[in-house]
């Protein structure tokens, strides 16, 4: 099981390994049939497999949990070294009090006591052995060994380096059969960003988006016969290797939540582009068959170009990268160098540095060739990851009221404004962008209550500790619990209704919402306890933090 969760990772993303097997077995007879109707199915009816079920509900995960009735079947057939009771009876719905039983993690030190038994054993292990090896095969096997490998960063390299890689050669089928000779552009790439200026400043509240026209479409390539080449591939694998190391071991603000981000953005941008399979730039169709106005309309224009979709997922992986763990109102407060360099939206604006200058090396030429072939594109790229960064300051005030009066300029049908059609399509598509990335960054609040407790816990964990170290003016936990119901009512639930109003995202927008708004209900009512948990954690793992860090040291690395 945890084999098939680590190679899970690698294909689904983050959290996917902490997925966990919980067993449960009873022996008995069953009564078995047919139902009727429109899900007819075979089914096992009977209190044996009511009892399974009890077993599996009060067991643990990743173990296998028996009643005495299969234990004592085991036994009769000499096998009561397969198991061990539980330390203490267990109560069970409608049966009462049990004794149960865990299966062994391992039944090879058994030594059979009749030759009858020995055969079994021997007959039962050469059929896992043939059954693993028809379902794997030598290639499946290889496979698993690389992945078990893996540390966890690693894995979720690989899945950035499959989803980024994906887009790539949308990119390139984009650009048709005749692939357009790469551009010189080390001038125009050395001329980007506004010279004397930060990155805040080239924020634009308008971006121009691709359009196309049919004989674009004529000309693009399925995607199933592009190959961006291993050069660039690996040149890809090199630079998400390198930004994942440049992450610090924040508890929340890691590469592990650049990829939870990511995850997120990807999940959006599938549902806006699900506006119908025929749609897909998956697939080589007729140009006649497309339906413009889902396509770009429907939209607002960010599925017409996959450079438009590979800017907003790089941009969810970059976006905190270097992240300092404190906010950036401490960070101007310390004065700390990069505070004096940006005055304000700090660590995005660093994040945007480090990781743009990273790109734009030597060593990262065929990876930029796939990305962009021209110096159009090239600033368009630039532009989307300029805004879709800037848009995760959710702190600072002055940005997010222009956030607000450019949503009710964009989407209120009473609000006065002089644009034309495309411009008013681009001026709704770069806002639906910002509030993408934006709920993506606090996906964590519009997902399971699992994802949520957990995800609240490491950011508690960040901020607390910077209290600790003398780098928070106030002890978070005393207000942690009503913070979080007001984030949840003047910001997450809020932004959640504005995915659904805005009308791209389709059931996602649904989904988020009702997320939200029970987790705010579950919080209200678990909350404080687990602040109070929260807090005993911490000191357990942190006994040795006894006198504050000395801010100037923490900002050396800068």
């Amino acid at each position: 099981m945890k084999g098939a969760t680590l190679k899970l990772e690698v294909s689904l993303g983050p959290d996917t390994s902490d997925l966990e097997l919980r067993t449960g077995m009873h022996s008995g007879q069953v009564t078995a049939g047919v139902l009727r109707g429109q899900r007819s199915r075979f089914q096992l009816f009977g209190d044996t497999v009511n009892t399974a079920a009890r077993m599996e509900s009060s067991g643990e995960r990743s173990r296998i949990q028996i009643s005495q009735d299969t234990a004592d079947m085991l036994t009769e057939a000499g096998l009561s070294r397969w198991f061990i009771p539980r330390s203490s009876k267990i109560n069970v719905k409608g049966k009462g009090e049990m004794q149960t039983y865990w299966v062994c993690k391992s039944h090879r030190s058994i030594q059979p006591k009749t030759a009858n038994m020995k055969s079994e054993m021997e007959t039962l292990d050469e059929g896992a052995e043939t059954e693993k090896s028809s379902e794997t095969g030598d290639e499946g096997d290889s496979e698993l060994l690389r992945v078990e490998g893996m540390n966890r960063i690693e894995r979720l390299v690989e899945w950035n380096v499959e989803k980024l890689t994906s887009l790539l050669e949308q990119i390139v089928g984009f650009r048709g059969v005749v692939e357009n000779k790469i551009q010189n552009l080390s001038n125009a790439e050395s001329r980007i960003g506004i010279r004397g200026k930060t990155v805040l400043d080239e924020f634009t509240s308008i971006i121009s988006l691709k359009r196309f026209d049919t004989k674009e479409l004529e000309r693009r390539q399925s995607i199933t016969t592009v190959d961006i080449g291993e050069e660039a591939k690996s040149q890809l694998r090199h630079y998400i290797s390198t930004i994942a190391a440049m992450y610090p071991d924040n508890a929340f603000h890691n590469f592990e939540h650049a990829c939870h981000v990511t995850a997120s953005v990807k999940k959006l941008l599938s549902r806006i582009v699900s506006v119908g399979a025929e749609n897909s730039f998956g697939a080589s169709i007729p140009s006649e068959s497309v339906n413009l106005v889902d396509l770009a309309g429907h939209s607002y224009g960010i599925t017409s170009d996959p450079l438009t979709q590979f800017a907003v997922v790089f941009s969810a992986i970059i976006h905190d990268v270097d992240h300092p763990g404190v906010p950036n109102a401490q960070l101007v407060k310390e004065n700390t160098r990069c505070a004096q360099i940006y005055k304000k939206s700090v660590a995005e604006q660093k994040s945007v540095d480090i990781a743009w200058d990273m790109l734009m090396e030597d060593g990262y030429a065929e990876l930029r060739a796939c990305i962009y072939q021209t110096e159009e594109d090239l600033r368009r790229f630039r532009q989307l990851v300029v805004n879709t960064v800037m848009a995760t300051d959710i702190v600072d005030k002055e940005l997010q009221a222009l956030r607000k009066d450019r949503w009710e300029t964009a989407f209120d049908s009473t609000a006065e404004t002089t644009d034309d059609g495309v411009e008013s399509e681009d001026r709704k598509a770069t806002i639906v962008i910002e509030h993408l990335i934006q709920a993506s960054d606090v996906a964590h609040t519009m997902q399971h209550w699992y994802i949520y407790k957990k995800w609240n816990e490491r950011f508690f964990m960040e901020c607390y500790r910077a209290y600790k170290e003398g780098r928070a003016d106030s002890d978070p936990s005393t207000n942690w619990y009503k913070a979080e119901i007001g984030f949840f009512d003047f910001y997450v639930i809020p932004l959640a209704k504005k995915l659904q109003s805005c009308g791209v995202f389709g059931v996602s927008s649904h989904e988020y919402l009702n997320y939200a708004t029970a987790n705010r209900d579950e919080w209200v009512r678990e909350g404080e306890a687990l602040v109070q948990q929260f807090l005993a954690t911490f000191e357990e793992e942190n006994a040795h933090l006894t006198t504050p860090i000395d801010p100037l040291i923490v900002d050396l690395h800068e």
